[in-house]
């Protein structure tokens, strides 16, 4: 016999595991299984109940909101995918594991942030009312430009260096050097007439030639 198979046979074999104990462990998953299964077909039915509901508000044309009971997270889900399918738009509503719950409306009749923000405080709040305070506060927003652009427009400044300065360089040379200046536009320029030489070559060469006799003599 091998060494390998010589510690194998040395060590202790696991406790077998007995009858009773292997019903036990069997009946055990059976009854996972079968609370699976409920949990399955008690959601199946659940959501066959919110398309539903959510088909006969469909219906309904005087109907714009349909507020459900409060639920769990998953049951939540659930409404929010039937009404997605349906083509409209759903909101949770209220603070979890208390009062959570999902208000679907139809995409026509989608209520404005200051509606939803109101639900979600717990407050009713009409889009009629919704539209007031939109308006109040575009106003109260243009208000705010016209007052921050005549704080510009009237702004002076603390002090005016013309007569900070003007018991050093003057009154009048303040004012001179505040003035708004324009840039010479000959400046640094040669005009076009003084680069032309009108002479013909042969009176060009001449000149040429007197300057170097001239330049000679004086060398001489």
């Amino acid at each position: 016999m091998d060494l390998l198979g010589s510690i194998l046979n040395s060590m202790e074999k696991p406790p077998s595991i007995n009858v009773k104990e292997r019903e036990r462990i069997k009946k055990a998953k059976e009854a996972r299984l079968l609370h699976q299964n409920k949990e399955k077909e008690k959601l199946k039915a659940f959501r066959l109940d919110i398309e539903k509901e959510i088909n006969k508000f469909e219906a309904d044309e005087k109907q714009t909101k349909l507020l459900l009971p409060s639920c769990d997270r998953i049951l939540r889900t659930i409404i929010h995918e039937v009404a997605q399918d349906a083509d409209m738009v759903s909101y949770s509503i209220g603070e979890e594991e208390v009062d959570r719950h999902v208000v679907v409306y139809k995409k026509d009749h989608v209520p404005s942030d200051d509606v939803l923000n109101a639900l979600r405080r717990g407050e009713e709040l009409s889009e009629e009312k919704a539209k007031q305070l939109a308006a109040k506060r575009k106003e109260e927003q243009l208000d705010d430009q016209k007052n921050n652009k005549k704080k510009q427009e009237e702004f002076i400044p603390v002090s005016n260096y013309q007569t900070k300065y003007q018991h050093l360089i003057g009154l009048e040379t303040a004012k001179e050097a505040a003035r708004k200046t324009e840039t010479n536009k000959q400046y640094g320029f040669v005009p076009s007439e003084n680069k032309k030489d009108s002479r013909s070559i042969e009176q060009t060469l001449a000149d040429i030639q007197s300057k170097k006799r001239m330049k000679k003599s004086e060398e001489n």
